[in-house]
């Protein structure tokens, strides 16, 4: 993000807030030191969106006649992206013939508007008029890039972490998955506009899109019952969770204590969610991860054809860069056709690009 102040707009905010929070230097006239007075077209041309918050009678004016001169009016004239604005200004003004007339030719122009909102306003009175509210100004953005994903209107589920199966109040069985390449499929499908539920291991990863809806599980019992109360109506379903094979017979309710010189420990299988996905699904995408240390193309067929998967993600625990705790992985996808695509080795991040893209390919 990049920002312009106006003259005007400096009596309210400093530069160096807007610097701190953009994480860019705030642009505020032509002629800034080590400013080229060219660069409102680079500025036009870097955008994907223009947007102009607050916008008020004076620069709608400008914006409607053409009239160029500062800053934000000659990027605005130079832009080729959409430009979209949200005005502010007292209710009588808002309401005057002229604001609505310009505001109708800016809209003309291609621009967009953000409706002013009712609400306490500078001059002390109460009406139309106030900006909107930054958090519906973002979710009108949201909505607007939204529009032409290609997940768009989809829902997805995905699991993701290892599960712990208690052994006594302080002992577990468990494995050592971070959790971090299904978080990252998750941002990915959210990112490409699915509506998003993560079912979620004990795990320490940190989801950067807060509209992921997060369930946190501890036990294979557990992700059993989310996974399967979630299930109906999604579209797209990734189970790429490790999830115990085995739990203990009984639980102790006090802790073990260190007495035997050898402890047998009975264990049982645990429930097979996959499986029972497979034998639940009509029309989902089912997609599940085959994580083996030996023989992994083999073993990943064979769980594609026994869960009626849609397509397998293989990789290798012991391949270096692959697997468990590490930020990278290198894995193969095969499908129910017998397609059998390589990868290499990339950070976790872009191969949950490749897969949730092979998903929006094998979908269409």
């Amino acid at each position: 993000m990049k920002v312009i102040l106006t003259s005007s707009a400096a009596q309210f905010i400093t530069p160096q807030t807007l610097s701190v929070l953009s994480k860019n230097e705030v642009l505020t006239d032509f002629f800034d030191k080590d400013f080229n007075w060219n660069n409102h077209v680079n500025l036009a041309e870097w955008a994907d969106l223009m947007l102009i918050a607050p916008l008020t009678a004076n620069t709608m004016a400008k914006m409607a006649s053409g009239v160029c001169d500062n800053l934000l009016l000659a990027t605005y004239l130079s832009a080729r992206s959409k430009t979209i604005v949200a005005p502010a200004m007292d209710l009588d003004m808002y309401q005057h013939p002229s604001v609505k007339r310009n505001l109708e030719t800016l809209r003309s122009y291609g621009n967009e508007i953000i409706p002013a909102e009712n609400g306490e306003l500078a001059s002390g009175l109460v009406g139309e008029g106030r900006m909107a509210e930054p958090e519906n100004i973002v979710r009108f953005l949201e909505d607007f890039f939204s529009k032409d994903l290609p997940l768009k209107g989809k829902s997805a589920l995905v699991n993701a972490g290892p599960t712990y199966e208690a052994i006594d109040p302080v002992r577990f069985i468990g494995n050592r998955s971070s959790g971090k390449m299904g978080a990252a499929i998750a941002e990915i499908l959210a990112r490409y506009g699915a509506t998003v539920t993560l079912v979620l291991g004990p795990s320490q990863v940190i989801l950067e899109n807060k509209n992921i809806k997060v369930l946190h599980v501890e036990s294979s019992d557990d992700m059993y019952r989310a996974m399967l109360s979630e299930f109906k109506g999604k579209d797209i379903v990734v189970c790429s969770a490790a999830v115990a094979d085995y739990k203990a017979a009984s639980v102790s309710t006090i802790k073990i204590k260190k007495k035997e010189e050898n402890f047998k420990l009975d264990l049982v299988k645990t429930k097979d969610i996959l499986s029972e996905l497979g034998k639940q699904k009509t029309n989902q995408c089912l997609v599940g991860f085959a994580l083996e240390t030996n023989n992994v193309e083999d073993y990943a067929l064979q769980k594609l054809k026994s869960k009626n998967l849609d397509f397998v993600v293989a990789n290798s625990a012991v391949e270096e860069g692959s697997g468990f705790g590490v930020d990278t992985n290198k894995v193969t996808i095969i499908d129910k056709h017998n397609k059998i695509t390589n990868f290499e080795l990339k950070s976790k991040q872009d191969v949950a690009i490749d897969i949730v893209s092979y998903i929006i390919d094998f979908i269409k």
